[in-house]
């Protein structure tokens, strides 16, 4: 159900689904008359509020991020806006909010303007930045290519230099999958670090608050203001790479991440060491997660999605169904075997280690990639994407040198509440 929404949606209005994909398509609905609606050729996100001169909400005058532009994933509460969730019906049902989500907050009292609200793939349960009902936003990193998802909207937005910092969440890989296909920072932030109140949820055990840029130097800021002023530090020595984990991406992408890793442990007077982590043992706490995930994806939005069958986009709803499948025998199991995983991450990355991996499994596809093409490279990503979500643990997205000309990342993953170590690699000019 929306957020702070206790009703139960009416009968669904009539919706016709984009005819292209691209962002200039838009579906045919009735939207709530205190909402400006456009879809913007200018920053490639499709915004529900049109950017402007003047910001959506103005931040503070003075603080540390004041003249930065933020776009807000269309999950989290803006106060006098509705909460969409990337779906016209939770649109429709959702309540005007009266307070703004805390990350939004701290971002407004440090100074940032809220530039908008920007698209989400639905109920953020896809990596494909495309949306049935709002069409696909344009990649300006690399045209003709998805943006990736969940928070395909403000990674969007940030790439195409209409917003600085992207305010998203990362569940199962949304902030590094549209960081690596469009070129970006990213930091998914150790689990519950970055509060989430005020945030419509997935699957509340992953799900994690993070932050997209186009420089370094933006990331830090934004960081600086979310995250808590301490925890682990420690400079990072120790590079680990795991065989298993590369052979999941393409090898123009491994060949960009390897480079990357060996230039950065250079860099930073660090060695790069290979590591063993069986496939098998991947395959186990892939299989956990993702029982998880959808088990708790279910219970969260089982209400609304039985009450507009056939309206979601027929994968993200089978996703969601299958959660209803997961029993609770299965589920008390995964747990088990994904606190096993998060012992073993972190007896593995200790103060000053962290596991360098591909963000993704290949550089982001083509708009309108048949859905074998789109489903391996799912495969393939979350496999790489869920380590950090298992272990509730920080990863660091850093663009590599592209791969056959299109952006992919290098992501560093590192024990838990060691957000810091992670970003002071960041190279600042």
């Amino acid at each position: 159900m929306p957020h702070n929404d206790a009703r139960t949606p009416g009968p669904p209005p009539p919706i016709h689904a984009p005819d292209d994909g691209d962002v200039g398509s838009r579906a045919d609905h009735s939207w709530p008359d205190d909402r400006r609606v456009i879809e913007s050729d200018q920053d490639g996100a499709v915004w529900r509020v049109k950017p402007s001169d003047a910001p959506l909400i103005p931040g503070r005058p003075g603080g540390p991020l004041s003249g930065r532009r933020v776009a807000v994933k269309d999950l989290f509460a803006v106060a006098g806006q509705r909460i969409g969730a990337g779906n016209p019906y939770w649109l429709t049902s959702a309540p005007v909010e009266d307070t703004h989500a805390a990350a939004v907050a701290a971002l407004l009292n440090a100074g940032a303007d809220v530039a908008g609200i920007a698209q989400t793939d639905e109920l953020a349960f896809s990596l494909a930045g495309a949306n049935l009902h709002y069409g696909t936003p344009r990649n300006p990193a690399a045209p003709g290519r998805a943006t990736g998802g969940s928070s395909s909207g403000p990674a969007a937005a940030v790439a195409a230099g209409a917003a600085d910092i992207g305010l998203g969440t990362d569940t199962g890989g949304s902030i590094r999958v549209p960081s690596s296909y469009c070129g970006l920072y990213g930091l998914r932030p150790t689990h519950g670090a970055v509060d989430r109140t005020g945030l419509i949820p997935l699957a509340p055990s992953f799900d994690t608050v993070g932050m997209m840029t186009r420089t370094p130097a933006d990331l830090l800021d934004a960081a600086d203001v979310l995250l808590p002023p301490a925890g682990p530090g420690g400079t990072v020595r120790d590079y680990l790479i795991a065989p298993s984990l590369m052979d999941l991406a393409t090898t123009e992408t491994r060949h960009a991440v390897h480079h990357a890793v060996r230039a950065l442990a250079r860099r930073a007077d660090g060695s790069v060491h290979l590591i063993d982590l069986p496939e098998e043992i991947l395959e186990v706490w892939f299989g956990a997660f993702r029982t998880v995930q959808t088990a708790e994806a279910w219970r969260e939005h089982a209400e609304f999605v039985g009450a507009h069958a056939g309206l979601l986009e027929p994968a993200i709803e089978a996703r969601f169904r299958s959660g209803a499948a997961v029993t609770r025998a299965a589920e008390d199991d995964a747990r088990a075997v994904l606190a096993d995983a998060r012992d073993r991450l972190h007896a593995l990355l200790v103060p000053g280690a962290v596991l360098a991996l591909p963000a993704t499994s290949s550089p982001a596809p083509p708009v309108g990639a048949d859905a074998a093409m789109i489903d391996a490279i799912r495969a393939a990503t979350l496999r790489l994407t869920c380590l950090a979500g298992a272990g509730g643990l920080p990863a660091l997205t850093i663009p590599t040198a592209q791969a056959n000309g299109l952006p992919v990342g290098l992501c560093l993953v590192a024990g838990s509440d060691a957000d810091r170590s992670l970003l002071s690699l960041l190279e600042v000019p």
